[in-house]
């Protein structure tokens, strides 16, 4: 797989939800209780349609009766068949099943209602949270785990809701509602028909509790082949550049094939439940069919009464068997639950403190002081850095691959916070600030860029939503990019596509430098901004970032030695710690690390 795989946190797949009763409550609590006189009215319509339908049976047991009746009293030279009364009776069922449509359709809309705002409220707290989290929880997690919460495992919480509440609410209305008619029909017939429910309940309690364990762990397997497609995609070049498409496959299959099997253990536990809950039933209805007719025999009971009891007796495994299949919905449905609400629980960075400090009227003077860091409290990796930068100045920070460069910037940004020491701007420690107002004190050119899927206007604006099209195009020129800008079709007005490769490297490089140039920060920081660029497109690169570090605090971390000769100050960064300082042409005649670096990159150069 291309690119550097990001570790990931172990994962106990094949245990059940660690606490089920605890996250359906905070489902309840937190998001279905603001709902509450929906839910009143659904329950309402749910209980009315029900009793509608149940109520269906006996009157057409009726019809039935009126009809033997009929027939038994045409042959012993009566009346016959009273087909007005039938006609009565047929009326005022078709009455009751149009009604209990009616009361179905007014629940099942507000149920929809609910589960959809449900599920748009916790996308938006989702979304929020991610903003809100610390940038080591994203060291730990891939892009496909967070985008499977955000999407599948919402999914399945919608649909799942959305079913299961007028599912539950239906099937306890119908088996207390059919047991109260059965029990008018026949108190023993009742009796016999329920001998089985305790021998159902133990069986359907075996597979539930198998069940459970394996429908969390889909949920997690989903979540890594999403991850799985989304990395390989996202490189899709580089695996075919590598030739690397039968290993990208083979990694694939082997998530897939964890996926196939806890997929099917589930579905298949799943799908025992009704042919077992049919096989109990059907025992029932043969009871049930021997009974009542010797009942009718006996003269205890009616021909209708037969069927309706018949009827009801089928009706009444029905919903038994809804809820032996909704327990496996509700399993999903919590084991998607628990990995959102698990998502939102997570440990959240501090946004704002109390008598934080204000950022206007600060000019650029940093300083470093002692700071010790690591991104593993047992592994530092930044040791004693201690650096004074005056306002205005450009400091280039320098050194081989890991020796903590990027890390520093990260440090001052307090994407991390650090270990031990402090950082001061203008004498003011960096804590003492609102982490979203310290951060609009800088402005980032990175050397991967990020442009999305919009207009080159939006995606220059993107740090001041407020600016102008002239202050768009004032910035476009002040980095070189206007000339680009208008040869292109639509000029400002052209859409990037979703990758934005409708436009080169050296030219997405421009625009993010047009985009900080707007947003006019105090402090910048150009991180490897002109690595993978050519010398020509480097050179109007460079341009515009001089146009940019004018009278700004600027930090510079740079492969190539030869773009900050012209800096202030010079770090030269080995192991976490600075073991040279100083301008360029001192650095040279130490001929120490700093004139190793150099004179290895002039060599190369000489090479070429």
């Amino acid at each position: 797989m291309p690119g550097p795989m990001r570790p990931r946190v172990k994962n106990n797949n094949l245990d059940r939800a660690k606490d089920f009763k605890g996250t359906l409550g905070k489902l309840i609590k937190n998001y279905l209780s603001a709902y509450k006189f929906q839910l009143i009215v659904v329950l309402i319509f749910a209980i009315g349609g029900t009793i509608f339908t149940i109520v269906g049976p006996k009157i057409l047991g009726n019809a039935t009766t009126e009809i033997y009746t009929g027939v038994m009293s045409k042959i012993s030279g009566g009346a016959g068949i009273n087909f007005e009364n039938i006609a009565h009776i047929l009326i005022t069922l078709l009455s009751l099943y149009v009604l209990s449509v009616t009361f179905s359709g007014v629940q099942g809309f507000v149920m929809t209602n609910i589960s959809q705002k449900l599920t748009y409220k916790i996308r938006n707290d989702l979304i929020k949270k991610i903003n809100r989290l610390p940038m080591k929880f994203f060291d730990t997690k891939t892009d496909g785990e967070v985008l499977s919460i955000i999407t599948n495992d919402i999914d399945t919480l919608s649909m799942s809701l959305n079913q299961s509440i007028t599912q539950i609410i239906t099937s306890i209305c119908t088996v207390v509602g059919i047991f109260v008619m059965m029990i008018s029909i026949s108190v023993p017939m009742t009796i016999f028909s329920l001998i089985v429910l305790p021998f159902t309940s133990i069986l359907v309690g075996i597979i539930v509790k198998k069940s459970q364990k394996y429908f969390k762990a889909q949920q997690d397997y989903l979540g890594h082949v999403n991850s799985r497609v989304e990395e390989a995609y996202g490189g899709y070049n580089i695996i075919k550049a590598f030739n690397a498409e039968e290993k990208t496959v083979k990694e694939f299959e082997k998530q897939n094939e964890q996926l196939y099997k806890v997929g099917w253990k589930a579905q298949f536990l799943s799908g025992l439940m009704r042919p077992i809950m049919n096989f109990i039933g059907n025992l029932s209805y043969v009871v049930v069919a021997i009974l009542g007719g010797y009942f009718a025999i006996k003269g205890i009971i009616t021909v209708g009464d037969i069927q309706s009891f018949i009827q009801y007796s089928r009706q009444f495994n029905q919903p038994i068997a809804q809820m032996a299949e909704l327990s496996n919905m509700l399993q999903v449905m919590v084991a998607a639950a628990e990995r959102i609400f698990n998502f939102l629980e997570e440990k959240e960075e501090v946004q704002h403190i109390k008598n934080a400090k204000d950022v206007k009227g600060l000019s650029g003077n940093i300083k470093f002081d002692n700071v010790k860091f690591g991104y593993d409290a047992d592994k530092i990796i930044i040791n004693n850095f201690t650096a004074d930068v005056k306002d205005g100045q450009k400091i280039a920070i320098v050194g081989p691959t890991g020796a903590g460069k990027t890390t520093i910037v990260k440090l001052l940004m307090r994407f991390y916070d650090i270990n031990d020491g402090a950082i001061y701007i203008d004498g003011n420690n960096i804590n003492e600030f609102n982490r979203g107002d310290l951060r609009s004190l800088f402005g980032m050119v990175l050397q991967d860029t990020w442009l999305y899927n919009g207009t080159i206007k939006d995606n220059i604006r993107y740090g001041k939503p407020d600016a102008t099209d002239n202050d768009v195009i004032e910035a476009a020129k002040a980095a070189n990019v206007h000339h680009f800008i208008k040869t292109l079709p639509n000029g400002y007005d052209m859409v990037l596509n979703e990758e934005t490769s409708n436009i080169s490297a050296g030219q997405k490089q421009l625009l993010t430098i047009a985009r900080v140039i707007l947003a006019n920060p105090k402090i910048l920081i150009l991180d490897e901004a002109t690595s993978s660029i050519d010398t020509r497109t480097e050179i109007k690169i460079q341009e515009a970032m001089d146009n940019l570090m004018k009278g700004r605090t600027s930090f510079i971390i740079a492969h190539r030695l030869s773009t900050i000769k012209n800096a202030d100050l010079i770090l030269v960064m080995q192991h976490g710690d600075i073991v040279e300082q100083g301008k360029h042409e001192e650095l040279l005649a130490r001929n120490g690390e700093y004139a190793k670096l150099y004179n290895s990159q002039f060599d190369e150069g000489e090479e070429e």
